[in-house]
């Protein structure tokens, strides 16, 4: 017989579901993904450090466990909460399946809720706080507890400790891969294209990343208010001034802007799914991307050293800027997207011709 849990939210509102994956009770930040596929990649995304994930998709885990999808080693998610977990999941790569994934890595699962309702509060009510628990007869104190809770040290928890590195058969060029919680495709890419990827943690300091000699630097995605990483950005602000090429996705993006003394905001309920259509204003392309982030830049306050290149089409956001003086851009969606879309998969190429093209 499964297992009776309750799912509490912030505005005091609650679920009854019932429990899969690790036991236990955990308080999180409830965000929605509207993605039909890709659950792996979301579970195991460090952008989602902190956070109580519900799948919008109604069924989760039909085509079990695939470790080559995985984004990182680690799953980063608080819980996860989908309307019904597949236990018999049937694809040729399966290794096993949702259930036994989440308990090996103490993910608090919780399903047979109603996860359109769930979706369509946090629309109304706006991303906030949640706890999974046994009993809700301390309802008021579980809720009054909830508004003091807070994402902190995201980078610092989902960064690598040391520097690695990565060579593909023939090299054309160095690329330093700041780690700010950095999913594994984005390195694949690179090193698709002839990079040497040298991966170092978020706290690398300019001179330390000098000492490299790289012919470009990559910004990686991650998780938390980008405005809290002020030691990072000191540090950016550095290697803005040495005219490396520089290409920044997601968090990364927001850091570039911050170090130009533009300004990030907080979004209602985030973008998060493999569905967001972007504009290019210089094209004007239309690409469906994939996202992952409830903070954007302010285009308001963007100084004039720089334009905006993409717009969300949905609620006109920034999700993308291009720095005319200097050799950089940044994208706010993912462009390095597993599993998909691909639309914007050319932007790595266009990070290439700013080292120098096809060598």
């Amino acid at each position: 017989m499964e297992k009776k849990v309750y799912l509490v939210l912030e505005n005091g509102q609650f679920f009854e579901g019932n429990a899969f994956g690790a036991e236990g009770e955990i308080t999180g930040e409830i965000v929605f993904a509207t993605a039909m596929t890709g659950y792996l990649e979301t579970l195991t995304d460090p952008s989602y450090y902190g956070q109580i994930v519900v799948q919008t998709f109604p069924l989760i885990g039909n085509y079990g466990v695939i470790p080559a999808d995985f984004e990182s080693a680690n799953t980063h998610v608080k819980a996860y909460i989908v309307r019904e977990w597949c236990q018999e999941p049937s694809n040729f790569r399966s290794e096993g399946n949702l259930d036994t994934f989440l308990k090996e890595r103490n993910v608090i699962g919780l399903c047979n809720i109603d996860t359109r309702q769930l979706t369509r509060m946090i629309r109304e009510y706006g991303v906030m706080n949640a706890r999974i628990v046994n009993s809700i007869e301390n309802l008021d104190s579980i809720v009054s507890e909830l508004k003091n809770y807070r994402v902190a040290d995201a980078v610092k928890n989902t960064t690598c400790h040391e520097i690695t590195i990565s060579k593909p058969e023939i090299s054309k060029y160095k690329v330093v891969l700041m780690d700010f919680g950095a999913k594994k495709h984005i390195h694949k890419e690179l090193e698709k294209r002839g990079c040497e990827v040298i991966t170092v943690p978020a706290y690398t300091t300019y001179e330390q990343i000098m000492e490299l000699k790289p012919d470009g630097i990559m910004l990686s995605n991650g998780a938390g208010d980008p405005a809290d990483n002020i030691e990072i950005i000191e540090q950016i602000k550095k290697l803005l001034q040495t005219k490396i090429p520089i290409f920044g996705i997601c968090l990364g993006h927001q850091l570039v802007a911050l170090a130009n003394d533009a300004k990030t905001i907080k979004l209602k309920y985030g973008h998060r799914g493999a569905n967001q259509p972007v504009k290019d204003l210089v094209t004007g392309n239309v690409y469906i991307t994939s996202q992952n982030h409830g903070y954007a830049v302010d285009h308001n306050t963007l100084p004039s050293s720089c334009s905006m290149r993409f717009v969300n089409a949905n609620d006109n956001t920034c999700e993308g800027i291009d720095y005319q003086e200097i050799p950089v851009f940044t994208v706010q969606f993912h462009p390095e997207a597993n599993g998909g879309p691909r639309d914007t998969m050319f932007l790595f190429d266009r990070f290439i011709t700013l080292m120098g093209g096809n060598k």
